[in-house]
């Protein structure tokens, strides 16, 4: 067993994801359920996440360590840039490793951006840092940009997952292209594990646990979700839901039943 398979086992539980991404603030400011990052990364980890995302900065401010696994993103840009869709390398693996961190994640968006080549140079040179200090890299390759009519289109989710695997990736996060069957092929096409997206706020619960089944049964790792979590009206409970349908192999009912057990411990939903 070397490093970077025990770490990989501190970012999941039993081989599956349920990954909460809280680094929006560097895009987007302090936007609802990311004021108080302490508050919410307490609430986030009390639900189950097998691990979390945050900036570097964040990681140093925090009160108290985590409980989960602790992804440290790497990537950043924001939403007033002249090109908010160029991710530029704000931090590197040896920083993580100091700070604590089990795994490290890039963000690389492939569909013509004109920093494109450069994200995908830092994204080979990154997943290199990782292997000689044994640190698992969550690469998030998203279809985005002027060449990309539909982020969810098939082939295009299945290029940029494919591109995340080619490049080192341990883990790729993706979009969900909305069928098990299209899903299916992304998958197979990707030699790595794959966990989706949450994308934008979804319109309900059942709509995002549905998206979260669909993807487990396409043969997802698991999930990296943000706003959909975060900015939930119960945090602690929809993460549970999520780790009951990904860990847990739970259906979409049973998991819709967790959001009013607000008082259990998140470790009774395991099947």
């Amino acid at each position: 067993m070397n490093g970077k398979l025990v770490r990989m086992h501190r970012i999941t539980e039993k081989g599956k994801a349920v990954i909460i991404p809280m680094d929006h603030g560097v895009t987007v400011g302090p936007i609802a359920g990311l004021a108080n990052m302490d508050k919410t990364v307490s609430t986030i980890d009390e639900g189950g996440a097998s691990a979390v995302v945050l900036h570097k900065g964040i990681i140093r401010h925090l009160h108290e360590p985590t409980r989960c696994g602790m992804i440290m993103h790497l990537s950043a840009s924001t939403k007033v840039a002249a090109d908010p869709d160029h991710k530029v390398i704000v931090g590197s693996v040896n920083e993580a490793l100091r700070l604590g961190a089990e795994a490290v994640s890039v963000h690389v968006n492939v569909g013509g951006s004109p920093g494109e080549t450069e994200m995908l140079s830092a994204l080979g040179s990154i997943a290199e840092q990782c292997d000689l200090h044994g640190m698992p890299l969550l690469a998030m390759m998203y279809p985005r940009g002027k060449n990309i009519d539909n982020g969810l289109d098939p082939e295009a989710v299945s290029l940029a997952a494919r591109v995340g695997a080619e490049l080192g990736a341990d883990i790729v996060k993706t979009n969900y292209t909305g069928s098990v069957d299209t899903f299916k092929d992304v998958v197979r096409g990707c030699p790595v594990p794959i966990v989706i997206a949450g994308g934008p706020k979804c319109a309900n619960d059942r709509e995002l646990l549905t998206m979260v089944h669909g993807a487990m049964e396409a043969g997802a790792m698991g999930v990296s979700l943000g706003r959909n979590a975060f900015q939930h009206d119960n945090p602690s409970g929809i993460v549970r839901a999520l780790r009951a349908i990904v860990v847990g192999n739970a259906s979409v009912d049973e998991a819709m039943d967790m959001l009013s057990w607000k008082d259990q411990s998140s470790s009774c939903y395991i099947m």
